[in-house]
């Protein structure tokens, strides 16, 4: 997908971060706002040169880009899913968001007030945690930079990014021979970043997009405390019965593609990817693409503007693979019931079951609005009441996975 305009952004930006009825009752119940507003409050992080401030606008076609430095940048290179295209040739989106090594001049300020509020002031191993994984959310952005990475026997150039420090190009993928299912694995030149994984995938067949936090992963997104607590200080918890249940997706439907999809920012990626390279199938990683530089920012991503920013993602995926049969899996916690009901009724053809997790248990979740069966009938509208289930234990839902029918 060719890189938006800057107004194309802002205009995107303000659209994911209106607030719906479903982000009101999770916000208004746990008293986000005034929780935000005792945060910290932190230095400017977009503190780039002029030149990366005013050539940034231009995104990829900016002729003033430089190479990162392996000794004062870091760059994650984000994993990839394959498409065909009309006349057969490959194509995938790479995605490199770029930042400066340790530049969060306020890190101990933020892990002595996360360690406070999540009571672990006492606790230095705690600490060291939180630092670590609060350094991403601190750092420094970098725009108006690229990357070099070798992709099967050819350089070829990512970037550079725009003003969020974040580049996306969709690159041809030399070679005609793969398989469905096939992964190859792309190396950095010259730069401090982790090497990365292309997975082809043919135009049809099955194909799972997921939700991550509290439908695969403990995140407690209805709670500010819960979210800080399950990102920053505990080791990352997957919901009971899921990582079993994709491995059955994954045997039953024959190695299926894989999405997961979160509203938390780029900045958490290393983290949730290693939590998904430990319990659940390899697959593309889509995170909201605003390197929010400040804790208040973070909690925003996760609690305002879900459901528009799910339903553009669904909608970039189905343009890859209008073809393929998704199953897509969230939970009531959020938006996910009323993004997925809007992606089936624009896409009928495409979305082959909705799976919908209930949570239950969160002292500052709502349950009686967030579980009420008259919100499952209203966001599935439309939708056949044979598409959609709403389920407790993961257990429910392998007879279903075990009916679905084969696609040729």
């Amino acid at each position: 997908m060719a890189p938006e305009s800057a107004s194309a952004m802002a205009g995107r930006s303000r659209q994911y971060f209106q607030e719906t009825e479903e982000d009101r009752i999770t916000r208004s119940y746990a008293d986000f706002s005034d929780f935000e507003a005792d945060m910290p409050k932190l230095a400017n992080r977009f503190q780039f040169s002029l030149k990366d401030n005013i050539t940034s606008y231009l995104g990829r076609n900016n002729p003033f880009y430089q190479y990162v430095n392996p000794k004062t940048d870091y760059v994650w290179l984000l994993d990839n899913t394959a498409f065909q295209n009309r006349i057969g040739r490959w194509n995938a989106e790479f995605v490199a968001a770029y930042f400066v090594k340790n530049s969060g001049k306020d890190l101990s300020e933020v892990v002595a007030w996360v360690s406070e509020k999540i009571g672990l002031a006492d606790d230095e191993e705690a600490k060291a945690t939180i630092a670590k994984r609060l350094q991403p959310l601190l750092d420094s952005i970098l725009p108006a930079h690229a990357v070099q990475i070798e992709l099967q026997g050819m350089n070829v150039r990512l970037g550079p990014g725009g003003r969020d420090g974040i580049s996306s190009d969709e690159l041809a993928i030399p070679g005609t021979e793969y398989k469905d299912g096939e992964v190859i694995t792309s190396k950095p030149i010259n730069a401090d970043a982790t090497p990365f994984k292309i997975t082809f995938a043919k135009p049809k067949g099955w194909a799972v997009l997921s939700d991550i936090d509290d439908t695969i992963k403990k995140t407690l997104t209805s709670s500010p405390i819960g979210i800080l607590t399950t990102t920053f200080a505990e080791e990352p918890e997957p919901i009971k019965g899921m990582p079993e249940l994709y491995k059955h997706i994954q045997q039953k439907l024959d190695n299926p593609p894989f999405w997961y999809l979160s509203a938390s920012p780029y900045n958490l990626y290393p983290f949730l990817r290693e939590f998904r390279e430990t319990y659940y199938p390899s697959g593309t990683m889509i995170l909201r693409d605003s390197s929010w530089m400040n804790l208040a920012g973070f909690l925003a991503n996760l609690t305002q503007g879900t459901e528009a920013y799910k339903v553009d993602r669904l909608e970039k995926v189905e343009r890859w693979f209008p073809k393929r049969k998704f199953i897509v899996i969230g939970d009531s916690t959020q938006s996910d019931p009323e993004a997925y009901g809007e992606a089936y009724r624009r896409h009928p053809k495409w979305i082959g079951a909705i799976y919908i997790r209930k949570v239950t248990g969160v002292a500052e979740m709502d349950e009686s609005k967030k579980n009420d069966p008259e919100r499952f009938e209203k966001a599935f509208k439309g939708v056949p009441r044979d598409i959609w289930y709403v389920f407790e234990d993961p257990q429910e839902l392998y007879a279903k996975v075990d009916a679905l029918p084969p696609i040729d």
